[in-house]
């Protein structure tokens, strides 16, 4: 017989996991995406879609295909942070034990949650997870296995376009995890917070991770959950725009979090350089617009600039 909580009617043996995806006129993926939830071998979950504005049939696609799913449209476009907060609230309000931040645009094993409720219940420490991550157009190729910091805390990703040889074996302490599928333990969330919602999005849910950490919870990569990500491929091209959040963001986060002179000293150092070259170097024309964008993120930074990037 199954442990229940008299209180509240949980599963103790089998905590509820709440997955918080957005959409925004991406029907086929999130579509896909809540296809490979359901298969899923861990029964007890639910799926929680926040739908921004979709003028692609997505809302009444999810609500005939998943009935089960709860849609919720926004009422305004709060980015990527602002956004999967207000379906962090709504998971919470529903008791969720765990909840499951997952972009649209990804594939789970069948087996990804119950391996990622199998490691995180087995240290009350672990505070959050996040699964391998694969390119999906390359199956067996590694997009991230969880993340390290360098010098200047950029976000760098162990394992990043590798084969997968089995060369992570076991699950294993990172310093931050990748935002596409972060599994958050509610009492992190009420000790810590949700997203940052001044970083509009990018280095969102490395942020995070750096408070989980410094509150002393656990951060773990589980390579035996598996996961496939559409997004970001190995020839990946970002725009302007990722440039510029992923500048003044990183910033922003070095000085919420009281960053030492020397990783300071580091991501100015890395970004001036990078300036430097993408003015002066005849190879790099195709990126005076990543060099505006980059100049316009330190700008804000120290102008004090936060949210969505001004027009």
């Amino acid at each position: 017989m199954r442990a229940v909580n008299e209180l509240d009617g949980h599963d103790m043996t089998q905590p509820l996991v709440s997955c918080v995806i957005l959409n925004s006129n991406r029907r086929e993926d999130t579509l896909a995406c809540l296809a490979s939830l359901e298969a899923n071998t861990y029964p007890n979950h639910r799926a929680i879609v926040l739908d921004n504005h979709s003028t692609d049939g997505s809302v009444e696609a999810i609500r005939s295909t998943f009935p089960r799913v709860q849609v919720f449209p926004l009422p305004e476009n709060r980015g990527y942070t602002g956004n999967n907060n207000v379906g962090i609230r709504l998971a919470l309000g529903q008791g969720a034990d765990w909840v499951f931040v997952l972009n649209e645009d990804t594939l789970l094993d069948a087996n990804c949650l119950s391996e990622l409720i199998r490691v995180g219940t087995s240290d009350a420490r672990i505070g959050m997870l996040g699964p391998m991550v694969y390119h999906h157009d390359e199956p067996n190729v590694i997009q991230s296995a969880g993340g390290v910091f360098g010098r200047g805390w950029e976000g760098e990703h162990l394992g990043k376009n590798e084969m997968d040889h089995g060369q992570f074996s076991a699950p294993h302490d990172v310093a931050w995890l990748t935002g596409c599928a972060l599994f958050v333990r509610r009492a992190v969330i009420e000790q810590t917070g949700m997203f940052d919602e001044r970083l509009f999005i990018y280095y969102e849910e490395t942020e995070w991770c750096l408070r989980a950490r410094r509150a002393g919870w656990r951060l773990v990569h589980v390579p035996q959950a598996k996961l496939w990500h559409k997004g970001v491929r190995r020839d990946y091209r970002p725009n302007p725009s990722f440039t510029y959040y992923m500048t003044r963001n990183r910033f922003l986060m070095l000085a919420k979090h009281h960053a030492p002179p020397s990783v300071w000293l580091a991501a100015t150092t890395q970004t001036l350089r990078t300036l430097t070259s993408w003015t002066l170097k005849p190879k790099w024309r195709a990126k005076r617009e990543h060099r505006d964008a980059m100049w316009q993120g330190a700008i804000d930074f120290l102008q004090g600039r936060v949210g969505m990037r001004a027009a």
